[in-house]
């Protein structure tokens, strides 16, 4: 006789991917493409970032609602939520410094503060930090908003650090690579706690990115390669479908009661 097949909770299967390699390139390809695809809608299609923030803003919420329908992780759904809340996140900025004439620095030290009260939010009403145990609407919720702050985040600290101190994007770029690699070396050499060493390395994720992105897009007369925000979009979009159906086709679902996996 054939064994009964165990009955796993619907509430009780995680809503997020777990942290692997792939995990990593496409949130990096993805906050990439978030950085180049604002300057294209906004820029080069002239819509202008308050019609283009509405827009995406829309499209974003009907992915997010999308998202929440789901009660485990489906991997178009849950990237097409983090390219477009990536978007989001890079125009929320944008709008702040272009329209509002807010200093990228205050941006940085408004979204770091935003960041440190939802965490501290998060880990008062439920316990824990831990992306393998998001299984209820709330915990999406709270997990969602540190993900949009941490976007609009990296996009003020890039900019800032690139642009108005002058660094330049590729060694932005360099620096936050740096300040990933220490992370990794804490967390494999120290044993860095897994919670704290994942939600770091997020965070950095994004500044990487957005310097990469602009390296890519931006014309050399700024200090870029000149490929244009649109190929360059394009090709991000093109490797984050790929790795969208590699994961697709190898997912299993995870339960509450995974062990991290903060850097794999």
């Amino acid at each position: 006789m054939a064994e009964r097949p165990l009955k796993i909770p619907a509430d009780d299967i995680n809503r997020v991917p777990r942290v692997t390699v792939e995990f990593w390139l496409i949130k990096l390809m993805a906050v990439t493409m978030g950085e180049t695809a604002a300057d294209y809608l906004a820029v080069n299609m002239g819509l202008g970032l308050t019609v283009t923030s509405i827009i995406m803003t829309a499209i974003l919420i009907g992915a997010i609602a999308m998202q929440f329908a789901q009660r485990r992780y489906v991997p178009w759904i849950y990237w097409l939520a983090v390219v477009l809340i990536s978007v989001v996140g890079t125009l929320v900025t944008d709008n702040l410094t272009d329209n509002f004439g807010v200093p990228l620095l205050t941006s940085a030290i408004a979204f770091s503060i935003a960041l440190i009260v939802t965490f501290i939010l998060w880990k008062a009403k439920e316990g824990t930090l831990s992306i393998h145990s998001i299984f209820t609407a709330r915990r999406e919720a709270f997990y969602w908003l540190v993900v949009l702050f941490t976007f609009a985040l990296g996009t003020a600290v890039g900019d800032l650090i690139s642009e108005v101190f002058g660094f330049g994007y590729i060694t932005t770029g360099l620096i936050f690579g740096a300040i990933i690699a220490v992370i990794a070396f804490a967390h494999y050499a120290f044993k860095l706690d897994g919670i704290l060493s994942f939600w770091l390395a997020y965070i950095f994720t994004r500044p990487l990115g957005a310097s990469l992105g602009d390296y890519l897009s931006q014309p050399s007369d700024y200090g870029g390669l000149g490929l244009g925000t649109i190929y360059t979009s394009l090709m991000f979009l093109a490797i984050i479908a790929f790795i969208v159906i590699y994961m697709s086709f190898n997912y299993e679902p995870e339960i509450e009661g995974s062990p991290e996996e903060p850097l794999r």
